[in-house]
């Protein structure tokens, strides 16, 4: 693996931190939760300059980057903080309709995804089918050119704003479970259809809220949004979550790891140290930091494959388990460094005048603790990823 840069690999990287420079709004850099508007905005900055669809053909409009250039991307947009791509549209739903959507389908739906026209959400665990998610009992029955959709989705990320959702639904309960099931792609103004919130411990401000549940009753969908074959939906939805899982993390990593660093010395450790200067505070950064670059060599051998053509594959499980760990520690190692400072984790009130008690980072340390405690959760539980890899990649 050839990791020395060319000049044009140098002059793509400026080129990116300029446009950044150029493009990321002051007022959203001191946000810690966005607004929808604010999301739409700097998606559909980045779908007219061209950069949007990271992962998608060129044929579809994706930004063919290199491999080079996807990473030396990724490394500038961590560095600057900007917000992630949110993920439902163009990096899950897309690439399952790029496969195994009808030519109608894709024509209708990706040119919105890509231009962040649509805002969509996923519909796959339920109450009691969480990380058994063959046992989920949403069901569509056929009526005529429509499906009649009855059941319940929960842990549903920023429903409350989508325009769609795809869902996996029973269709079948004859055979084994997963050859019952089926996509559908469900207009989210349906009637019959009702979000109601999950109200979480990190706490976010009023407006902000993130996770739900969604309730389908008596739901019409036409039969034209189904994907590919009645019963397949269990094989769209396993190619799916690769996209899901395989994320890169280390950019990102090492970014939250510079945060924790700059927290620490700030904040004393109670003997008249540095929290940084900590021998034992110390050790357990450097090595997550030894942890964050073995993540990152993983990352660029994998992104090497994927060059040539070949998908994620059951690597995306291997990112998935160490990426999210990696998250987990860094939280808890921001926790560590806030001190007492960590307990008013709320403080101040959204909207009030007070002055933050300790500094701005710790404020939001334990917010972002207890959030980041369903990473390992999400996309399927890091246990189930681990069976999956003992599977396919040691024969077990």
């Amino acid at each position: 693996m050839d990791l020395e840069f060319s000049q044009e690999d140098f002059e793509f990287q400026t080129e990116v931190r300029d446009w950044i420079k150029e493009n990321y709004p002051e007022e959203m850099r001191k946000q810690r939760h966005l607004r929808k508007e604010d999301h739409i905005y700097w998606q559909q900055a980045l779908y007219k300059r061209g950069w949007a669809g990271l992962n998608w053909p060129e044929e579809y409009g994706g930004p063919a980057f290199t491999p080079t250039q996807r990473y030396l991307y990724d490394l500038e947009m961590s560095a600057a903080g900007t917000p992630g791509i949110l993920p439902f549209g163009q990096s899950m739903v897309a690439p399952v309709i790029m496969a195994f959507g009808t030519d109608e389908q894709k024509d209708s739906y990706l040119p919105d995804i890509l231009a962040s026209r649509v805002w969509w959400c996923q519909g796959y665990s339920e109450p009691g089918s969480g990380s058994d998610l063959a046992s989920l009992r949403t069901k569509a029955v056929r009526d005529g050119d429509h499906y009649i959709v009855n059941g319940t989705k929960t842990w549903n990320t920023l429903g409350q704003h989508a325009d769609m959702i795809f869902c996996l639904v029973r269709t079948s309960d004859e055979d084994i479970p997963q050859k019952g099931i089926s996509f559908l792609l469900i207009d989210m103004h349906s009637p019959g259809i009702e979000v109601q919130p999950i109200v979480t411990i990190d706490n976010p401000p009023e407006g902000f809220q993130e996770i739900n549940m969604v309730h389908f009753t008596d739901v019409r969908v036409p039969v034209e949004n189904l994907i590919g074959e009645e019963g397949k939906g269990w094989t769209y939805a396993k190619y799916l979550l690769e996209f899901e899982r395989g994320n890169a993390y280390s950019h990102g990593l090492k970014a939250s790891l510079e945060g924790v660093r700059g927290m620490a010395a700030a904040e004393s450790d109670g003997t008249g140290k540095s929290m940084v200067n900590n021998v034992e505070f110390n050790r357990k950064l450097a090595s997550t930091e030894i942890a964050i670059s073995a993540m990152e060599f993983t990352e660029l051998r994998i992104l090497s494959s994927l060059a040539t053509g070949k998908n994620v594959g059951p690597e995306s499980s291997l990112l998935k388990c160490r990426g999210t760990e990696l998250q987990q520690e860094l939280t808890e190692l921001a926790v560590e460094a806030s001190g007492n400072y960590v307990v008013p984790f709320s403080n101040p009130a959204p909207g009030s005048n007070d002055e933050p008690i300790g500094s701005e980072a710790a404020n939001a340390s334990a917010p972002n603790y207890f959030n980041t405690r369903k990473v390992s959760i999400y996309a399927g539980s890091n246990e189930i990823q681990r069976n999956i890899m003992s599977k396919l990649v040691l024969g077990l």
